[in-house]
């Protein structure tokens, strides 16, 4: 009789009930976590802390934002459970929230599915530690990124096997994380930083766009990406109404109620209009894009300018309006707020 051949047994990895989307690839064998464990019989090293900047991209229709949140009812379309964490950061995207969990003793649970919950699960599971993911834009739900940075601290715990030290290097960091993340998330690249580093507080700037898709048909291909407008836009028109907003002012009627911040004052770096050409494009069409930079935004600032220079665009707004809704802080002055769809956080900057 042949000797049964004993199985290697499974790693373990996070419980939760996964979105449809978040099925993980098999990990890079080149990158798995398990090579961090010396060979047989040689003595494993024990890890050092060592901090990791990541540039995060991903398409933001699913998703409900970046920030982790717990949801109330557990049969919500996008609610999974996962494992108690600290969740925090503060920046332009709304009021605070509350983490799903205060302490590390409490029961899982449900949350709906956010980036920062996805990424960190992957994180987790390649360097086998409780890390907390921090990012730098605590974007809403619908909005997609091509350069959120986040962070995290791997070999706080000491323990040998754990973490991922610095002499692995960060391409294989990155194919690991990659290996265990949704289609509509993936990591662009990675980097070594101090100790203190902070992808909020260490911020000096970031840049958004939002596209429009002017059409007599509603777009196919890049609805997710685009918010469709019907009528013609004057662009030269949203371009003197943008140099308006360039500077520091007080924003105030240009955020939404509730935005919890203690000063609406932001500084404006820059706010350009411009058509660009898309290769999906058909004749007769219009692509519009307005790009905006500053030190800072608040809730909804973004998508709420962005409604106010369409308005301009289809000549329901004058220049001088926009000059009012900036120096009377009337919400009721600016234009609406635009869908998520549209907006597009493009880069965030360091010193």
């Amino acid at each position: 009789m042949r000797p049964r051949t004993r199985r290697a047994p499974r790693p373990r990895t996070l419980t939760g009930v996964s979105h449809p989307n978040d099925q993980h690839e098999p990990a890079d064998s080149g990158a798995d976590p398990a090579s961090i464990h010396s060979a047989p019989g040689e003595a494993a090293a024990t890890s050092t802390p060592t901090r990791y900047r990541l540039r995060v991209a991903y398409e933001g229709t699913e998703f409900c934002g970046w920030q982790r949140q717990a949801v109330a009812n557990p049969h919500h379309p996008h609610a999974r459970v996962d494992e108690p964490s600290e969740s925090g950061g503060t920046d332009d995207a709304g009021p605070d929230l509350a983490p799903p969990t205060t302490g590390e003793s409490e029961p899982a649970k449900p949350e709906l599915r956010t980036v920062q919950g996805v990424l960190q699960r992957a994180v987790r599971e390649v360097v086998r530690e409780p890390v907390v993911i921090l990012g730098s834009s605590r974007t809403d739900s619908g909005v997609h990124a091509r350069g959120q940075v986040a962070a995290f601290t791997a070999g706080l715990t000491g323990e040998r096997g754990r973490g991922w030290p610095a002499d692995r290097g960060t391409e294989p960091l990155v194919r690991a994380i990659n290996s265990r993340l949704p289609p509509d998330v993936v990591v662009v690249g990675a980097d070594i930083v101090p100790a203190g580093f902070d992808p909020i507080g260490d911020c000096t700037a970031k840049g958004y766009t939002y596209s429009m898709l002017v059409s007599p048909n509603r777009p196919l291909w890049e609805r997710r990406w685009v918010h469709h407008v019907w009528a013609p836009l004057d662009v030269g028109r949203m371009q003197e109404a943008a140099a308006v907003l360039v500077g520091e002012h007080d924003f105030a009627g240009f955020a939404a109620a509730g935005h919890g911040r203690k000063t609406t004052v932001r500084r404006v770096f820059d706010c350009s209009v411009r058509e660009t050409p898309s290769p999906l494009q058909a004749p007769g069409e219009q692509r519009v894009v307005i790009s905006i930079s500053g030190s800072g935004f608040l809730w909804n600032m973004v998508r709420i300018i962005a409604g106010t220079l369409h308005e301009v665009g289809r000549g329901k707004v004058d220049v001088a309006q926009v000059r009012e809704a900036l120096a009377t802080g009337d919400r009721r002055k600016a234009g609406p707020t635009l869908p998520a769809c549209g907006l597009c956080l493009e880069w965030v900057k360091y010193e």
